[in-house]
């Protein structure tokens, strides 16, 4: 369904705008912020000046010109070029994925070997976490402004029969008028037996502004549907098949697995609309007031289900049924904000804000157990105010918000601010405090299911967290990041020493967690050597909140001109390493990764061998990934029972077209 309304949506837009003349969008003046391995640099674009202004058929458009607008009005424009850092983000998640190990198929879930308590929410999650690491909350969908149609075409190749595929198109109606319409789908088989994915993510977006400014309005619909099948990972005799290296078993597919019979499916649907109105814009004076009101609304309707031919008692334990096992989790959530915006040069921009979230989680069964009935539905109203603040003072950049749930069944709160100052023109320093108070997610606190032991209501207390944070970014000398977390009433998964299942848990201690960050790249000449290491220190005396002490990638790469400049070469090698702790495992009823400590993992290298190249307005990626596994020996895991990737080659492109 979500396939057939992309495909519609794509061959409607696609006739109502190649038609269309360049579009010349004079801004007045843009904010640009670009971002490079999470080091921010802020710049003005010139404005066009009106009376340097051309006629529409004598404009030529550059690649500034075609703007990205991020969900917090952060604005920028479009980058053809070919650096290591977009090898990094040549992935599923299309993202840099530094800390998280990913599993042996594409599309399936992301192991975490680093965490950022940093909390700026005030109400839970819904849960099933393991299964939306790809899938696109609010903050992920861009709004666009672009002088002429532009598309971008991005393809990789999957784990036997299928590919990856992401297209997007975006054009201005208008100067004032922008759509953009994508689809990202996915299927692939995988090496393991039934590990297939087969994903979907579609996504449109809209923004508009009057010509006088005074209204404008950005909103988004994304349809999303991310299927896995679930095998339990390997039996294990399979695990000692695997570890041993018998030639064999080098055929995956031949290794027996736990159960081959059950799936689990994320679906979600969101309609998002976010405009305000300025009622008063600055004027000529030297005060400048501005004045405006906002309004966000957002509904959005997720479902997680988990549905299982037969009972697999040895594994999970006792049963309701014994076949056909069908569970389903949905939430459904209303969301609406009403704001008041005020700003001059002296106070700076001051926000007020009011909210109200609508929400109805749960089943629509009722579970009795143990002569008690398990309440099947949360649901009700949370009424939040809170405030935002921002202020430029000669070096300093300031920055505050802060939220508090005044109504209804959830409690929380939290607080932010950062100070920013850029020391030369080299050298500039953030720092950061954040407080949070909220709810444990969902699925902690209410779930149901066919499996006896996995049915419990929870009155956890909310997770108490504090964080202070300092990035230091410096192109000479190295991007540095230190962050100190402490967390209280942390809840987590681990099973349940009664009846060995696993189950949702809240700590009762104080846990302190440190986590330090280097990154620096080395030129000489053609050759660079790019470095990222972590790491990090938990103070935890249950052991519950597991990291790898230190975590590191280093690439060491060649770049050059070939054929009179027509093309771009990078070629290289990616070595990947983190330290032996005791790695998460993972549970497909739940769709979530648990405390074990049986075992360590960790201590392997990944080295990967790529060659790239830039063609015009083409990216070209071809990888050797994990060259080294068939000669460091095959302890590689994502998680318990789960192994990583074994060597393979794979080839992708991003293609962009300006029309």
């Amino acid at each position: 369904m979500i396939r057939l309304i992309a495909t519609i949506f794509f061959i409607g837009s696609l006739s109502a705008v190649y038609a269309q003349d360049k579009v010349s969008i004079n801004e007045e003046e843009i904010t640009q912020t670009t971002s490079q391995n999470d080091s921010l640099k802020t710049r003005r674009l010139p404005a066009r000046k009106k009376k340097d202004a051309v006629k529409e058929e004598e404009y030529t458009p550059v690649i500034q010109d075609y703007h990205i607008i991020s969900h917090e009005n952060d604005t920028t424009y479009v980058d053809t070029s070919l650096t290591v850092l977009k090898d990094y983000k040549h992935n599923y998640l299309r993202k840099d994925n530094f800390g998280l190990i990913p599993f042996s198929n594409l599309g399936q879930t992301y192991n975490t070997l680093s965490y950022n308590f940093e909390n700026t929410k005030l109400m839970p999650k819904f849960g099933a976490r393991a299964r939306h690491f790809n899938y696109m909350e609010v903050e992920d969908i861009n709004y666009y402004r672009v002088p002429t149609p532009f598309t971008e075409l991005f393809a990789r190749t999957a784990f036997e029969q299928g590919q990856l595929l992401d297209a997007f198109f975006t054009a201005n109606m208008s100067p004032q008028f922008n759509f953009s319409i994508a689809y990202k789908g996915l299927r692939s088989l995988g090496k393991y037996q039934h590990i297939l994915a087969s994903t979907g993510n579609f996504r449109y977006s809209t923004n508009y502004r009057t010509k006088n400014n005074r209204y404008n309005v950005k909103g988004h619909i994304t349809f999303q549907d991310l299927l896995n099948q679930e095998n339990g990972g390997l039996t294990d005799i399979s695990v000692e098949n695997f570890e041993n290296g018998d030639p064999e078993f080098i055929e995956r597919s031949l290794l027996e697995v736990n159960f081959e019979d059950a799936e689990s499916i994320l679906e979600g649907k969101r309609f998002h609309l976010d405009h305000n109105y300025a009622i008063l814009n600055p004027n000529d004076s030297l005060v400048k007031n501005k004045l405006s009101v906002g309004h966000i609304i957002s509904y959005s309707d997720k479902q997680f289900e988990y549905k299982q031919a037969a009972a697999q008692t040895d594994i999970f334990g006792a049963s309701f049924n014994a076949t056909n096992l069908l569970e389903r989790t949905e939430l459904t959530d209303l969301y609406n904000q009403i704001q008041i915006n005020y700003s001059n040069n002296i106070i700076g921009d001051l926000q007020l804000n009011a909210s109200n979230n609508h929400y109805n989680y749960g089943y629509n069964k009722l579970v009795i157990l143990d002569g008690e009935t398990i309440v099947n539905r949360l649901k009700g109203d949370v009424y939040a105010v809170g405030a935002k603040y921002h202020k430029q003072y000669k070096g300093f950049e300031l920055n505050g918000d802060i939220g508090a749930n005044i109504s209804g069944d959830f409690d929380g709160n939290y607080f932010k601010a950062d100070a920013s100052f850029r020391i030369n023109d080299d050298i500039s320093a953030v720092g950061s405090i954040n407080h949070s108070s909220k709810a444990p997610n969902y699925n902690t606190l209410l779930y149901q299911s066919n499996y006896i032991n996995y049915n419990w209501r929870n009155k956890f207390s909310n997770e108490e967290t504090q964080q202070i944070a300092f990035h230091l970014k410096s192109e000479k000398l190295a991007n540095v990041s230190v962050d100190y977390s402490t967390i209280d009433n942390y809840v987590y998964f681990a099973e349940d020493n009664n009846t060995g299942q696993v189950a949702p848990f809240q700590n009762n201690k104080t846990i302190n967690y440190l986590r330090v960050r280097l990154e620096k790249e080395f030129r000489v000449g053609k050759f660079a050597l790019n470095n990222t290491i972590e790491y990090q220190n938990v103070k935890d005396q249950d052991t519950i909140l597991n990291v790898p002490e230190f975590n590191t990638r280093n690439t060491l790469y060649f770049s050059s001109h070939l054929f009179q400049k027509a093309l771009y070469l990078q070629t290289g090698i990616t070595f990947n390493y983190f330290t032996k702790y005791y790695m998460n495992a993972y549970n497909p009823v739940l769709a979530e990764f648990y405390v074990q400590k049986d075992r360590e993992f960790g201590d392997f290298p990944r080295l990967d061998f790529f060659i790239n190249a830039k063609l015009r307005t083409a990216r070209l990626f071809l990888k050797f990934e994990h060259f080294n596994s068939p000669f460091t020996g095959y302890n590689y895991y994502s998680a318990p029972l789960n192994p990583y990737r074994d060597s393979i080659i794979r080839f992708g492109v991003v293609w962009n077209f300006f029309l």
